[in-house]
């Protein structure tokens, strides 16, 4: 069994490279991929310690990227060789346009009444701040009751605290991960195109038209139903097949590393020997 979406503590996640990669010696797991938002450096840390338990380690990324409209997320693995430093000073304006937006996502926070500095939510962040950050913090001073509650009253896009950052077009994406040595996958479909089964395969063919790689059949939110269909549109485009439980420790309670939402998930080792195959 593998996994091949995961989260540390320096993006959005709650353990820390070396606790993750623990987790996933105690599960039995094959192979482990780090797909933090727009940074290495939870892969980067928990190198030393998977070579020293033993676990294949994939390097991974997960990029926010704009189509349709629509904000969808892109998976990049990097399974030949490491990514460029030019596709790394890419990411580095990325991770600026992330800082711009938490700048402005405090502002509006406060005008909102809420006592909150960035400084309080950067301890959180670490090398990468986050919305989950900013719920922490509010849960702790107690403006909410709950992570779901500060999404649903001040942080998800419909809330009046929502700042939208910049997003990449996902063309733009998919030929920076080529070009750097990289394979991408779409990331959770059931979350993309409102989950409306034919104009997700419309958008499905134009991505692989664009030089998308595979689709992530395979993940906590996925319902049998979406399994099947999502591998059809796999087989139809000529994509390959990745999986994973979007792992996020305390930020996602519920989901648990290699096998997702109630046992929902167990991805095998075969699809990362077909993923490999599948490079250009």
């Amino acid at each position: 069994m593998i996994d091949l979406h995961s989260h540390t503590d320096q993006s959005d996640g709650t353990f820390t490279p070396a606790e993750l990669v623990g987790e996933a010696m105690k599960l039995g797991l094959e192979a482990l991929a780090i797909t933090d938002h727009d940074t290495f450096k939870g892969y980067d840390m928990a190198v030393p310690y998977a070579k020293e338990a033993g676990l294949e380690l994939i390097c991974g990324i997960e990029l926010s990227t704009k189509f349709g409209g629509a904000t969808v997320h892109m998976l990049a693995y990097f399974l030949w060789e490491p990514p460029t430093a030019e596709f790394c000073t890419w990411l580095e304006a990325l991770l600026e346009s992330r800082r711009e937006r938490n700048r402005q996502l405090i502002v509006k926070l406060q005008d909102l009444g809420l006592d909150i500095t960035l400084a309080e939510v950067e301890t959180k962040g670490r090398t990468l701040t986050a919305r989950p950050h900013f719920g922490r913090v509010l849960l702790e001073k107690g403006y909410v009751s709950s992570m779901q509650e500060a999404f649903d009253k001040y942080l998800d896009e419909a809330a009046p605290g929502y700042v939208q950052r910049r997003e990449v077009p996902v063309d733009e994406a998919i030929a920076r991960v080529k070009a750097a040595g990289g394979i991408t996958s779409l990331a959770h479909p059931v979350r993309v195109a409102k989950n409306d089964w034919d104009t997700l395969a419309v958008w499905v063919k134009k991505m692989a038209d664009a030089g998308m790689g595979a689709i992530e059949v395979f993940h906590s939110d996925h319902t049998p139903e979406n399994v099947a269909y999502y591998g059809q549109l796999a087989e139809r485009f000529g994509l390959a097949v990745t999986g994973g439980s979007d792992f996020h420790g305390g930020n996602k309670p519920g989901i648990d590393l290699g096998t997702g939402h109630r046992r929902n998930l167990s991805v095998p080792y075969s699809l990362l020997a077909k993923l490999r195959a599948a490079r250009p």
